[in-house]
């Protein structure tokens, strides 16, 4: 394994992260705390220190599963991030699927919520803090980021930022809050198959100056670029996938035997894919959805597979600008989709 530091930091954050949201919300299958906390450990053996939770995930449970995958002393051993914004209390009752529930993000709200996140943590700190899926109106709110740095301040967390979604888009809110928050972080959609918006952030944050830096989440585009489906590909009937249009399937395939030129005998298509999104150095860790041990074995030991070439760049860059000679699909994104052209010179 091969870690990062955020500016100002010694923070080891290793560069494949554990993401809680396959074992804790039963949108992948479900699992027991037992299993999960086996999963969570074997990670932890492999290198990955990164545990990156949500209050809202399965109302909380993520968070406990770090607590009991962790107790005591074992906390050292860890880099905890979770989010918070939702208010699963009043409605955690009414969120099924993917379905939004309504947020709060008072002041009151998210110091309420943090303490609560500590106290299912079992620990007096949480080492990065993201505001869940924020809107415009949130990254102007002043009194927000003011309670953050008081919060920042009180040692209740290190490091702050905000995740953006809960589905692919929102560069409007992302490029706002870099440019004028400047956040130690923001979490975002961005894989190889599905490269816009997420590159586009990345550029703000360089042309704005923001030292932020990245948590990639469906780095294999909800798994297609594992390279493991085929056409006759079913989904259990739990499974968030079931929701996405046959199309997706059957166009994500022909996409991926493009791409096998970039398997190895000693590098998977599923590492590749990871190590692509590496080569960017704003990139600080990626968040693979782990659902068993196979993969964590996999997908920790990418950082010591051969990096991809120049070529290889180039010729994924090829295949992505010829939409790999398929029709140009009509992405539905979320959020507000324009660059705020004041904020970028």
């Amino acid at each position: 394994m091969k870690y990062q530091t955020l500016q100002g930091s010694e923070l080891k954050i290793s560069e494949i992260g554990f993401g809680l949201w396959t074992v804790s919300t039963g949108w992948w299958g479900n699992y027991t705390d037992e299993e999960a906390v086996r999963l969570m450990r074997l990670a932890a053996d492999l290198g990955i220190n990164l545990f990156d939770a949500a209050d809202t995930y399965g109302n909380g449970r993520s968070e406990e599963l770090i607590a009991k995958a962790f107790p005591g002393k074992e906390r050292e051993r860890i880099v905890v991030a979770t989010k918070v914004g939702y208010d699963f209390v009043n409605h955690g009752d009414g969120r099924r699927g993917q379905r939004e529930i309504p947020q709060d993000f008072s002041p009151k709200g998210i110091r309420h919520a943090v303490e609560a996140a500590l106290q299912r943590l079992g620990t007096d700190h949480i080492d990065i803090l993201q505001l869940h899926n924020i809107r415009e109106e949130q990254v102007l709110d002043d009194s927000l980021w003011e309670l953050m740095e008081d919060l920042r301040a009180e040692g209740k967390f290190r490091h702050g930022g905000i995740a953006l979604g809960p589905a692919i888009g929102w560069i409007g809110e992302g490029a706002s809050v870099i440019a004028r928050r400047k956040p130690d972080v923001v979490q975002h959609i961005y894989n190889l198959l599905e490269q816009h918006p997420g590159s586009d952030l990345h550029k703000v944050a360089e042309a704005t100056g923001a030292p932020t830096k990245f948590l990639i989440r469906v780095p294999h585009s909800s798994g297609m670029l594992e390279g493991k489906y085929t056409a006759d590909t079913v989904f259990p009937p739990n499974d968030h996938r079931n929701h996405r249009p046959r199309s997706w399937l059957i166009n994500g395939v022909k996409k991926i035997d493009q791409l096998r030129f970039l398997e190895r005998p000693d590098r998977t298509l599923g590492q590749a894919a990871m190590l692509w999104l590496l080569r960017d150095p704003r990139t600080l860790s990626i968040l693979p959805n782990i659902y068993n041990e196979e993969q964590i074995r996999e997908f920790a030991a990418t950082p010591e597979c051969p990096p991809l070439q120049d070529s290889d760049m180039e010729r994924i860059k090829e295949l992505v600008a010829a939409h790999f000679g398929l029709e140009p699909e009509e992405h539905k994104f979320k959020g507000e989709m324009e660059l705020p052209a004041d904020l970028i010179s």
